[in-house]
């Protein structure tokens, strides 16, 4: 298996942890909070009724926000807990299916920018922006085959200025040309 086949494969590419990392935590604090304001509003709405039950073969009558207080506790931390883990797996989900193609695009696109332009942008078949890579390959395409058809150009000029005895100083400036084009373009 070739080196640029490797590359490809999907565990070779990562979403930003950080991003990913900090969006997990900020929805938890978010269920957090309205966990804690609800079961506040409960206990704060109750504390004005009271409630009657058996406690051994006695009637017992209490301050209903007491009497509900455990009870609303262990209710309100399993919620929060299975509110979490839900939170994490559709995070985990959603950010590889729309953050992991935009992190392949930008890496991708960072060595199309350097002048890599044998560079082609891959994804999944079922990635959503396939169709924004298709475009970007395409425009990548059409400039290799221009910077190409330049540097055909130049080279072409360079050996019609060498058998014409053109002027050196033109003949460098041609050479020079064509290595800037070398330097800048992987063609």
């Amino acid at each position: 298996m070739s080196q640029q086949e490797r590359t490809y494969k999907r565990k070779n590419y990562f979403i930003k942890r950080d991003f990913q990392s900090k969006f997990i935590l900020k929805f938890c604090l978010i269920v957090l909070i309205g966990t804690i304001l609800s079961t506040g509003l409960l206990f704060l709405f109750s504390q004005d009724t009271l409630t009657s039950s058996f406690q051994q073969s006695r009637l017992v009558i209490k301050n209903t926000s007491l009497a509900i207080l455990p009870t609303l506790i262990y209710t309100t931390l399993i919620t929060f807990v299975l509110i979490t883990l839900a939170t994490i797996v559709v995070t985990l989900f959603v950010s590889h299916k729309i953050a992991g193609p935009l992190f392949r695009f930008e890496k991708d696109l960072k060595e199309i920018e350097k002048g890599d332009l044998t560079k082609s942008i891959k994804l999944r078949e079922k990635d959503q922006t396939t169709d924004l890579a298709d475009s970007l390959n395409k425009m990548t395409a059409n400039l290799h085959e221009k910077v190409l058809d330049i540097r055909t150009g130049v080279e072409n000029l360079i050996e019609s200025a060498s058998r014409q005895n053109a002027p050196q100083e033109l003949i460098e400036d041609l050479n020079h040309l064509h290595q800037k084009i070398g330097m800048n373009f992987k063609i």
